[in-house]
């Protein structure tokens, strides 16, 4: 096992890493009530505020304990242990007796977090905040958080510094969380699989595919998607299924408390990018999206009049008659979802290819649009199996308004039917609309417990972006965000805060940018 207190000195770019964090006036910025004093045993009594947060008194002491402990002395280490305990079950009380009782933040570690000492500054500061659970980004950004010595995956590991292929961050990361009561759930992107990714020759078929012949790939690259290293796979793609599932394997090895899947998603589009209205928009020209689109037609008409449909993008009335006069013995082209029409009544007229093409083309535009869709449900689904068959509580991110329809006939790009993701998941709805005030973020909260399914009751964990006791990006300070949403919601019992990043960001920036 590593030691966190060895005597090693820090590098001189990782010196700043120990100013402590200046913790948010909370009980003045809100009116609410002050500071709880938790009585612990055999110590003196710990206050915590309305937010379960630490004083700055209380986490400076403990911050000056760490570094004493971290140059080698046994007294301080002590000491810090003890300090640390009472951090833990303080929290742990002040939880269970105020809302929400699961506080979650988002959080990415970096290489130089295997410094000595480094996880143990950065979980404290996690505690002094009121957190009980993090988030941490494992696969992101083409790249996972595996060691390079352990990594079975076709993705690069984030820590790859000389001298430490053997070391598991994710893994030193899920003990040193725990330690202090938190619950570690790995945060894993699902269906943008990363820059490096597109750039393997050996992958460029198991990219999505829109009808116009661009890959997903492609497509960021001309500045079409909101993002350039966003890279998204067809989920129809075995291969990219079991690239998934290998790297998935590896995760849950690690044995995390649950798994969050992000971007279960088509890219989201700038400007007219931005809504889907044609067949071609769709990411589904994929040899296998393709494939599995065929094999629901029903019959031999239905299948020939798809093909026709997705190889052209419309239907002429001569498509019509054609497949009638190849398969006669078919009354009427069928494929998933379409019912058989009525038998004709006496006298009625038989109805021309002209009169029919106009709804069999309407039918088949619905038709890709749900099988676009059913690709992504169906892939986060299959994550989802995987995790729970390992005893880990699986997770969907997602955006509250990525299901809309758009004008007439149009879709948001992103295709993000949240709704019909599996129940049995927890929901975290990314509840990040910017008005300057707390209504359209409660809009967003309220719009997805008014489409859960009815007789079914996810845990729905909203995800606030902000910062403690004050303002950013035109979004009201979290603790504005959190009472409105206490009051407009008060049966939800899990929150989380994106991201730790903005609550500290010198702190995260020094660990970002160190060498090893």
């Amino acid at each position: 096992m590593v030691s966190y207190f060895s005597s090693a000195r820090l590098p001189a770019s990782l010196q700043r890493l120990t100013k402590p964090l200046l913790l948010p006036a909370l009980a003045l910025v809100t009116g609410l009530a002050g500071l709880g004093v938790l009585p612990l045993s055999g110590s003196r009594a710990l206050a915590l505020n309305a937010y379960c947060q630490v004083t700055q008194a209380d986490a400076l002491a403990k911050e000056n304990l760490r570094k004493a402990a971290l140059g080698g002395d046994a007294t301080a280490q002590q000491q810090y242990q003890t300090l640390v305990r009472q951090h833990t079950e303080a929290l742990k009380q002040c939880r269970s007796r105020t809302w929400p009782q699961r506080q979650a933040v988002w959080l990415r570690l970096y290489p130089c977090d295997l410094q000595p000492g480094i996880l143990d500054a950065l979980f404290d500061r996690v505690i002094n905040l009121g957190y009980n659970e993090v988030y941490i980004e494992v696969f992101y950004g083409g790249q996972v958080l595996l060691p390079q010595a352990d990594n079975p995956t076709v993705w690069p590991s984030v820590v790859q510094a000389p001298g430490y292929e053997r070391r598991d961050l994710f893994a030193e990361a899920v003990e040193k969380g725990r330690q202090r009561g938190l619950k570690v759930d790995a945060w894993v992107f699902a269906l943008n699989f990363g820059y490096s990714y597109g750039l393997r020759a050996d992958r460029e078929q198991v990219l999505a595919l829109n009808g116009r012949g661009q890959t997903t790939y492609t497509y960021a690259k001309s500045g079409a998607s909101s993002n350039p290293d966003e890279v998204f796979v067809d989920p129809y793609n075995p291969q990219a299924q079991a690239d998934y599932s290998r790297m998935l394997g590896a995760v849950l090895r690690r044995q995390p408390d649950g798994i969050l899947f992000d971007y279960v998603r088509y890219p989201r589009g700038v400007g007219p990018n931005s809504v889907v209205d044609s067949v071609d928009d769709l990411w589904i020209y994929g040899q296998a999206s393709r494939d599995a689109f065929l094999r629901r037609a029903v019959n031999q008409q239905g299948q020939e009049l798809m093909r026709r449909y997705i190889s052209r993008g419309h239907l002429v009335d001569r498509d019509i008659q054609e497949v009638r006069d190849l398969y006669p013995n078919e009354p009427e082209p069928l494929w998933q979802s379409r019912n058989p029409s009525p038998p004709p009544q006496p006298g009625q007229e038989p109805t021309t290819p002209a009169s029919l093409r106009p709804r069999l083309q309407a039918e088949l535009w619905q038709l890709r649009v749900a099988h676009a869709v059913q690709g992504v449900i169906d892939f986060v689904q299959t994550a989802g199996e995987q995790a729970r068959r390992t005893g880990i509580q699986p997770g969907a991110v997602f955006f509250p308004e990525g299901n809309q329809t758009v004008g007439t006939g149009g879709y948001d790009s992103r295709l993000q039917y949240w709704e019909r993701f599996p129940t049995w998941m927890t929901w975290h709805p990314m509840a990040y609309a910017v008005c300057g005030h707390t209504g359209c973020i409660l809009d967003g909260v309220r719009r997805v417990q008014s489409m859960i399914p009815n007789g079914t009751s996810p845990t729905v964990t909203p995800a606030l972006a902000g910062i403690w006791g004050q303002p950013t990006y035109n979004r009201p300070a979290l603790e504005t965000q959190m009472e409105a949403l206490r009051r407009a919601a008060p049966e939800i019992t899990s929150v989380s805060h994106f991201a730790y990043s903005w609550q500290d960001p010198e702190f995260d920036r020094v660990r970002k940018f160190c060498s090893l």
